[in-house]
């Protein structure tokens, strides 16, 4: 009760108290003494985990209004085609074929697709059972603890603003296109900047704002309109699917594999950003009116339709060029005028910019909703977690992540946000798999000591197996093969040992993931595989976040957090006072 009061005070004002409320902010005292304990802090927060019914009630009541049930399968369907189909297949396509899988990107289309489907599985179970705006960060405070989350949060929020950035970029590709242009005919080129990070895009950031605006009007409105766009744009891609067919010259497919197995895996692991996006029909399972059955159709549904999509329009692509002619800038608007077919070069073009304009909204749905809830729980500033009372939505959150986005997408190149996106989206779905793992076979107070540490030393050997077998795939030579006989089966008798020797500690109450341990299992296993595939350039840039993250942590997550998670205790226990007072039991409600 005391933090509901808390949050209405607050509103929609701009005082400190809407940024830093807690008590080891409320003087510079306060704050000394919160940094010399830190490591008491820490410990606690690395062994709390949230409870379901914390974040279904509790954190959800600190954005003080109720986002809308709005949403059924059909929505989130085509929010998950909304979501995915975009600069992935339209841009990175062209670059992956050209440069480093050939015709055989198909190949890296397919294991890509299955790592994503293995995650979207993971993720819908969580999903069902927790259906708040927070996604992946309330499933990972409830299973792995707050610190994981925190680290997790993090990389979500850096892959919505790296994936939306990179969409904003592609976006202005194609409009070149549509206009006979080349796309840096739209931007400055400013040579004084290195040239990765020297060509300015206005066009991104006038896209972006757009999308800020149709985002904070109404879930239900972004709904509607992006499911309109959505049927154009499948029609569009069946057009360019047939019509590229029809142009096929089976030659160019005689080279099939031209840069090696490694290729196709090296192009899988920067692919995979053209799956990411699904994740944020996650984040809209509160806004979802039955979520037990709505989130596993559109879910699964959606990526069974984007796998599909995206293999026939690689084949097609790669069937009307060869492989080495192929435009890395708009491959498919090319690809028809290469053919004589120069009008379907704006079908294309214009197909393609709705398909990423959907893309765009979507991410700026979803990753409002992530930051929501972070704030709700204090590690980002509780003036975040404001729902505006009118619209429903998180406009706070909403324009902060895009303001973010539209000044990454103004100065950074599509390659090298397409490579940290991949790194990020990959390390959080082997999170998510992990947790699913933990929730499955761990319950505090039930599950025993044995079958716990039998937990922990099955999960070890899994990670470090699966990290063992990327690394050497990183590291030697696509002929070398000895290291793996070692490797793979570890990752195999874990998992067996796992589903034979640790019985399983919670069923789930309305949908679960099949063949528990073995599904999550191989999501791990196969995510960290291909992060073994991407360039060390990207690690680093993906570690120096990582140190930006834990300094933030340290310096102000740490202890909002900490401060807020003991007042809520205060509070609850409190409330059970009372209650025993009324005749009430205490236990029940603490």
């Amino acid at each position: 009760m005391g933090v509901d009061e808390g949050v209405r005070r607050r509103g929609c004002s701009c005082t400190k108290d809407d940024f830093l409320p807690e008590e080891s902010f409320k003087s510079w005292d306060n704050y000394v003494r919160a940094i010399m304990e830190t490591p008491t802090r820490f410990v606690d927060r690395v062994l709390t985990r949230s409870l379901d019914t914390t974040e279904l009630h509790e954190i959800k009541a600190r954005s003080q209004h109720e986002m809308k049930k709005t949403l059924s399968w059909w929505d989130l369907i085509w929010f998950g085609i909304g979501a995915v189909i975009g600069a992935g297949i339209f841009v990175l396509t062209g670059i992956q074929a050209r440069e480093v899988s050939g015709p055989a990107v198909v190949l890296s289309y397919v294991v890509s697709g299955i790592s994503a489907m293995l995650s979207v599985f993971c993720y819908t179970e969580f999903a069902v059972e927790i259906p708040v705006a927070g996604g992946s960060f309330a499933y990972l405070r409830v299973e792995l603890g707050d610190f994981m989350a925190f680290i997790a949060a993090g990389n979500i929020l850096l892959e919505y603003v790296i994936g939306g950035a990179a969409v904003a970029r592609a976006w202005t590709s194609y409009f070149a296109t549509l206009c006979n242009h080349h796309p840096n005919d739209f931007r400055i080129i400013v040579h004084s900047m290195p040239s990765d990070y020297g060509h300015l895009d206005p066009i991104a950031v006038v896209v972006v704002c757009v999308i800020c605006v149709l985002a904070v009007l109404s879930t239900k409105a972004s709904s509607r309109f992006n499911y309109i766009a959505s049927i154009v744009h499948v029609v569009i891609i069946l057009f360019i699917i047939i019509a590229g067919f029809t142009q096929a010259d089976t030659k160019n497919y005689s080279d099939f594999v031209p840069f090696g197995v490694r290729g196709i895996f090296k192009s899988s692991a920067v692919l995979f950003f053209a799956y990411v996006g699904f994740d944020a029909v996650s984040t809209m399972a509160e806004e979802t009116k039955n979520p037990a059955r709505d989130i596993p159709i559109g879910l699964v549904g959606s990526m069974v339709i984007t796998t599909a999509a995206y293999c026939l329009l690689a084949v097609a692509l790669c069937l009307m060029q060869p492989f080495g002619n192929i435009d890395p800038d708009a491959p498919f608007s090319v690809a028809f005028e290469a053919v004589g077919m120069s009008w379907a070069k704006y079908v294309v073009a214009a197909g393609a910019l709705k398909g990423m304009t959907t893309v765009l909204l979507v991410g700026a749905v979803g990753q409002a909703r992530y930051l929501t809830h972070i704030a709700r729980t204090h590690m980002m500033p509780p003036w975040l977690a404001q729902v505006h009372p009118k619209t429903g939505t998180p406009i706070n959150a909403t324009v902060v992540m895009l303001a973010a986005t539209a000044i990454i997408a103004f100065f950074t190149d599509l390659p090298i946000l397409a490579d940290l996106l991949s790194i990020s989206t990959l390390f959080i779905f082997t999170l998510v798999a992990l947790a699913l793992l933990v929730r499955r076979y761990y319950v505090s107070g039930e599950t025993t000591t044995g079958n716990r540490n039998k937990l922990i030393a099955c999960i070890v050997l899994m990670l470090a197996s699966s990290t063992a077998t990327s690394a050497y795939w990183g590291l030697s030579n696509e002929k070398d093969w000895i290291a793996y006989v070692i490797t793979v089966p570890i990752w195999f008798l874990a998992t067996v040992a796992l589903a034979v020797a640790v019985p399983q500690a919670r069923n789930p109450k309305l949908w679960g993931v099949p063949l528990v341990p073995w599904l999550p299992s191989a999501s791990i296993a196969i995510n960290i595989f291909l992060l073994g595939s991407i360039d060390g350039a990207s690690f680093a840039r993906f570690g120096i976040w990582t140190v930006v993250l834990l300094v933030y942590y340290f310096l102000f997550g740490l202890h909002a957090s900490y401060d807020t998670a003991k007042e809520s205790a205060e509070n609850r226990i409190g409330e059970g006072l009372k209650k025993a007072e009324e005749g009430g039991n205490v236990s029940s409600v603490a």
